[in-house]
C-alpha cells in the first residue's frame, strides 16, 4: 500500500511517462490528469488514479487535488508540474499578442491552479514539496520565441515565490530546466540534431522525484539544470 500520494501534472506526455513510472516503481500512489478519458489508457500498474481535468480550469485543477487527498492513507505529500507546450513563431513584432499570451496558458496557468489547489492540504499534512519544469530558455532566451521563453521565465519566478512564502510552514518549491528532451515529438521536430547531447526523460525523473522526496528536505527555491550534454 502506497504511504503517499503526489499529483503528476503532463504525466501522460513525452517526459511525464518517465516520471510517473519513476513514482510508481518507488511506491508513491500517483495521480495523473488527463484531459479525456482515452479507451484502453487504464493503466496496470497499482496505485496509478486517472483522473480527467482540464488543469486550465480553476474547477478541473480542484478536482485533481480532491482526488489526490482522497486517500487518507496516503496523504498528498507532492505536486510536479511538468504540463506545458512549446511553439515557436517570428520576432516579437510578428508575433500577435493572442500567441503570446496562448504560451502563458499552456505553460503557467495550470502550474499555478494545481499548486494553488494543492498547498493548503500539503501544509494540513505538515508539509511537502512542489517541483516545477521551467527550462534553460529562461536563462539563455534564443530569437523567435518570446512567448515560451516569457512563460518559462514566469514559471520559475513562480516557483520561487512559492518557496519563499511556504518555507517555514515546511512546503519546499524547486525548479528543474531542462534543455532540449529527447522524446519522439522533438526528434520529429528537429531531425537534423545531434539527439546524443540532449537530455533523455529516464535522466531528468530521478531528479524530479529527489526534489518531491524526503531526501531533499533541506532544499528549496532551487533552479536545478538538466542540460544533457546540450
Amino acid at each position: 500500500m502506497a504511504e503517499r500520494s503526489v499529483v503528476v501534472t503532463g504525466g501522460t506526455g513525452g517526459l511525464g511517462g518517465a516520471v510517473v513510472a519513476s513514482f510508481v516503481d518507488a511506491g508513491w500512489r500517483v495521480v495523473v490528469p488527463q484531459r479525456a478519458a482515452r479507451p484502453g489508457s487504464e493503466p496496470a500498474a497499482d496505485g496509478l488514479v486517472r483522473v480527467v481535468a482540464d488543469l486550465t480550469d480553476p474547477a478541473g485543477a480542484a478536482r485533481v487535488v480532491e482526488a489526490a487527498v482522497g486517500d487518507p492513507a496516503a496523504p498528498l505529500r507532492a505536486v510536479v508540474n511538468l504540463v506545458g507546450g512549446y511553439a515557436s513563431g517570428g520576432l516579437v513584432h510578428e508575433t500577435p499578442v493572442e500567441e503570446f499570451e496562448r504560451m502563458l496558458t499552456v505553460n503557467l496557468r495550470p502550474t499555478y491552479l494545481v499548486t494553488q489547489a494543492a498547498l493548503p492540504h500539503l501544509v494540513a499534512a505538515g508539509g511537502g514539496a512542489v517541483v516545477c519544469v521551467s527550462a534553460r530558455a529562461a536563462l539563455t532566451p534564443f530569437a523567435g520565441a518570446a512567448g515560451y521563453v516569457t512563460a518559462k521565465a514566469a514559471v520559475l519566478a513562480f516557483a520561487n515565490a512559492v518557496a519563499v512564502e511556504y518555507r517555514s510552514r515546511n512546503v519546499r518549491c524547486n525548479t528543474v530546466l531542462p534543455s532540449v528532451i529527447d522524446t519522439p515529438a522533438n526528434r520529429a521536430a528537429q531531425p537534423d540534431a545531434d539527439h546524443s547531447r540532449w537530455v533523455t526523460p529516464a535522466e531528468i525523473a530521478p531528479v524530479i522525484r529527489f526534489l518531491a522526496a524526503t531526501d531533499s528536505a533541506p532544499t528549496t527555491g532551487a533552479s536545478v539544470p538538466v542540460y544533457g550534454r546540450a
